[in-house]
């Protein structure tokens, strides 16, 4: 049995700000079983790993421990292999008294079936994988599991845990979507062609890794390798295709809401710790689902830094917010919930929220997302013309027309090309080049206020109301939100997008301040497209992705707004012809186009 004196040998030097410190090795070895069959219930075999705690032979000690649970579609002998230099090691938990068992998804790595990315079958599944490893069948569990892992992982945590199964305990997921649909596959309207591409391909060619049971059982292996092609022409080719072309997988629908997790999250009621990135692939959907946690009362804190999706799915950066190294803080999360060793200080030290500020760099805590902030308007005003901003203005607004070409290009050498194509760029030190986005401003229509003489201090989610125009009747637009310094750099906090056809409203399901929106939810559906009349001014609300940040007294506050976002964005081929319009602002008394922001009083 663990006794406090075995949990506070050893202690690591990693030590929080808070006083807590993390406990050290208890066993010196680390046991694996690969490719374990776990059956699911219509007759499939997921295959997994398990790691067990060993002693100084290597081998296995006896008894039952606490599991935690990892389900990847990105190849388990990937994961617990070269991608563990990045990822973190499994071993760190093991070594302190767990059990680690890494599963490929059903139709990925080893594991039988055809891959259909967060189906029905597949949120079954990770039920199920949760139940036989708490099963007391498993000589080596107590019955008591938790779950971990980033993105894919951590998306796989929220449809395991709505499914309510046995032994679940805990989770901590990184980086997890809300709705895949606005999150990541189509923000605004419009294709990414960003990530999805690079994500179904990792999937797929990770899964052609020889499994190492193959010597043993060859029929086995190849029916994997054919469930592969199965997966490809069955899933991932017809998925890009329709998209592609502007069918049915262009729109939201039935498909999307399966594979959305705040769709599932009332269902939720375990422990949950969020991780989410300022810059991240899901920057929106992140917050979102602390809000629905919080709301009914699970016990859910949630870290929002500054972080792309790689920097945010290794736990780069994430000892700056005070609490210690990632995986100090997930074993503290475990052994209270998971392991059940009392921590009464866990709450007090790490309050719900804990939140980084761009523009100053400080970390800031908070009891929910939104709570003192209030809504704050700015009204664009007067033309933009290349090199010559228009105003962002509180009254007196003057009446302007600005074009914004439609220039192929824009966005290339911006924050929003490192952010959707999963920090890459910034892996292989590109992303520097690129942080400064006043280049990119000039090919399109920008409005700015005075520089302030009070910071401004903002989080949670922007709504741009835009009265736009177009000659052809659709187009995008993509607004960023930006802080200039006295010398003029650009800082991009945020940025937002909207096909113009898609600019339906449903009120019920959008967000609002003081009255006023600030998180706008569109339909993006077939029957609620809607084509603008050419030359017609018509209003359009445009969901700027959540943030937290302050522009600085001497600082400006800027809008830019253009017509592309590459390498993000893309309209289908079928919207092709219309984006190749420019689209006209409008700003006046009659046609007013603002920004509300949710900002943070100055007593706050």
């Amino acid at each position: 049995m663990l006794t406090l004196a075995m949990v506070f040998a050893g202690l690591t030097t990693a030590q929080a700000q808070t006083g807590w410190t993390a406990r050290g090795e208890e066993y010196p070895e680390v046991v694996t079983e690969t490719d374990v069959p776990i059956p699911m219930s219509d007759g499939t075999v997921l295959r997994g790993d398990v790691q067990r705690p060993a002693d100084d032979d290597g081998k296995p000690v006896e008894g039952r421990f606490p599991v935690l649970v990892t389900i990847t579609a990105y190849n388990k002998s990937v994961l617990n292999g070269p991608a563990s230099v990045a990822f973190g090691d499994s071993s760190y938990f093991v070594k302190r008294g767990y059990v680690q068992v890494t599963v490929d998804a059903r139709g990925t790595g080893t594991s039988g079936g055809s891959w259909a990315a967060f189906s029905e079958r597949e949120n079954t599944d990770a039920g199920e994988v949760v139940e036989w490893a708490a099963s007391a069948e498993r000589p080596w569990s107590n019955g008591s599991v938790g779950m971990h892992g980033p993105s894919y992982m951590g998306i796989s945590q929220l449809f395991a845990a709505a499914n309510r199964p046995a032994g679940l305990k805990a989770i901590f997921p990184q980086v997890p979507a809300a709705d895949t649909y606005r999150d990541v596959v189509a923000s605004g309207g419009a294709l990414d062609v960003g990530f999805i591409p690079l994500w179904l391909g990792l999937v797929t060619a990770t899964g052609l890794l020889p499994p190492a049971y193959g010597v043993t059982e060859p029929d086995n292996a190849l029916q994997m390798y054919l469930s592969r092609i199965q997966g490809a022409t069955g899933f991932t080719a017809p998925m890009l295709l329709s998209a592609t072309l502007g069918l049915d997988s262009a729109f939201d629908g039935p498909f999307y809401a399966e594979r959305s997790p705040i769709n599932v999250v009332d269902r939720i009621d375990v422990p949950t710790f969020l991780v989410g990135g300022e810059y991240d692939l899901f920057q929106r959907g992140t917050p979102m689902l602390f809000d629905r946690l919080r709301e009914r009362g699970v016990p859910t804190k949630m870290v929002f830094g500054p972080w792309d999706h790689l920097q945010a799915s290794a736990g780069s950066g994430f000892e700056d917010a005070g609490y210690g190294s990632l995986q100090e803080v997930q074993l503290r999360w475990f052994d209270h919930h998971v392991r059940g060793l009392p921590d009464p200080e866990l709450d007090t030290d790490i309050p719900p929220l804990t939140w980084h500020e761009i523009g100053s760099g400080q970390w800031h805590q908070a009891q929910d997302w939104i709570d003192e902030q209030r809504a704050e308007n700015f009204q664009l005003s007067g033309t933009s013309l290349p090199g010559l901003p228009g105003q962002l203005v509180t009254d007196d607004v003057e009446q302007g027309r600005s074009n914004v070409a439609p220039v192929p290009v824009a966005g290339l050498c911006t924050r929003s090309a490192n952010q959707w194509t999963a920090g890459l760029p910034n892996a292989i030190g590109l992303a520097k080049l690129c942080e400064d986005n006043r280049l990119n401003d000039l090919s399109g229509a920008v409005f700015e206020t005075e520089e302030l003489s009070e910071p401004l201090r903002i989080r949670g989610p922007i709504n741009a109301h835009l009265n736009v125009s177009t000659p052809t009747g659709n187009g995008m637009v993509s607004v960023s939100v930006s802080s200039v310094s006295p010398t003029g750099e650009v800082n991009r906090l945020t940025g937002g997008w909207q096909v113009l056809s898609h600019r339906a409203l449903d009120e019920s399901r959008s967000r609002y301040l003081d009255g006023q929106l600030v998180q706008p939810h569109h339909p993006f559906t077939k029957e609620a497209q809607d084509l603008l009349q050419p030359g017609e001014v018509t209003p359009v609300d445009v969901e700027v992705f959540p943030t937290g940040a302050v522009v600085p007294p001497g600082h400006k506050l800027r809008i830019a707004v253009q017509a592309y976002d590459v390498p993000h964005l893309l309209p289908t081929v079928r919207d092709l012809p219309a984006a190749l319009s420019p689209v006209t602002i409008h700003t006046s008394a009659e046609n007013p186009s603002y920004v509300t922001l949710p900002a943070i009083p100055a007593s706050s």
